[in-house]
């Protein structure tokens, strides 16, 4: 693959680069590609099936599923209970993986927990398990790959920004760039719940910085203000995913002044069922 693009946008009147990671490919892109860089460069003889978990609207989950389609390798996702509407949704990432052949299993709620611990210890070696969200140390090769391209792009800027879910990218990328300032913002819980999440994978480089969005928002639920930003974003000529980069551009608009380096996370797909919840509460 070649290097993506780095392009620049302007925002109420402050400009930001934009490491293009949403071109890499339709489904399997942004940070989800660089989670799975390892998989993705797996020949396709090495495994049989890969497992995984969470939620049904996750990116994660429609990137897997389009690795697995690539590979020819069975996939298996692992969920709580589905509502019938969800299930009978015709668009979306659930959809979109169901018709790239991932088998789904639910899982009620009482038993959940354990049986995702449960699936850590009954791999075998033709199966590969990837955590909720690609928290993963299989990530690190990727994020190493992606600090070479930005240390070879020559682009001049103060500090890196990319939003946060699990941590995984913001971790590993501030890890392979020592020398660089990486801003982050927890999209789901707090700063704290964010560290807790980090930890387990990795100790947390000092050069990595977590900006508490100056109002708690519940996540994926829609928001006006979060809502006109990726409009304004998207009139600056590129689209964001709904759930995770207004808060993050909305935080370093509040609490940064540096020429900052966004790397686009990917995600877009999903939009198309956040932007039909937008227009029942007339904001589209």
């Amino acid at each position: 693959m070649q290097q993506t693009p780095i392009s620049s946008i302007t925002l109420d009147t402050r400009e930001y680069l934009i490491k293009r990671d949403d071109l890499i490919d339709p489904y399997l892109a942004g940070n989800k590609y660089r989670k799975l860089y390892t998989l993705v460069h797996t020949p396709k003889q090495r495994y049989k099936k890969i497992i995984s978990y969470g939620g049904t609207q996750s990116n994660a989950m429609l990137a897997i599923a389009s690795l697995a389609q690539k590979k020819g390798w069975m996939f298996e996702y692992y969920t709580k209970p589905l509502s019938q509407t969800q299930k009978e949704q015709t668009i979306g990432n659930y959809a979109n993986s169901i018709k790239m052949g991932m088998k789904h299993i639910e899982i009620e709620f009482d038993r959940y927990r354990d049986i995702i611990l449960s699936l850590h210890f009954s791999l075998d070696d033709s199966c590969v398990l990837i955590d909720q969200g690609g928290a993963d140390k299989i990530a690190l090769e990727g994020l190493d790959v992606l600090a070479d391209e930005i240390r070879e792009s020559n682009v001049e800027f103060d500090a890196i920004a990319t939003p946060s879910g699990t941590g995984t990218t913001a971790l590993f990328l501030a890890r392979a760039l020592p020398e660089m300032r990486v801003y982050t913002t927890p999209s789901i819980g707090d700063v704290e719940y964010l560290k807790t999440q980090m930890s387990a994978l990795w100790e947390i480089p000092k050069n990595l910085t977590i900006l508490q969005p100056s109002k708690k928002y519940h996540f994926a639920k829609p928001k006006e203000e979060l809502f006109t930003i990726y409009k304004k974003l998207l009139n600056a000529g590129v689209e964001f995913d709904l759930l995770y980069a207004p808060l993050m551009f909305k935080t370093l608009q509040e609490q940064t002044d540096e020429k900052i380096l966004y790397i686009h996370s990917g995600g877009i797909s999903g939009n198309e069922t956040m932007l039909k919840r937008y227009a029942k509460l007339g904001f589209v």
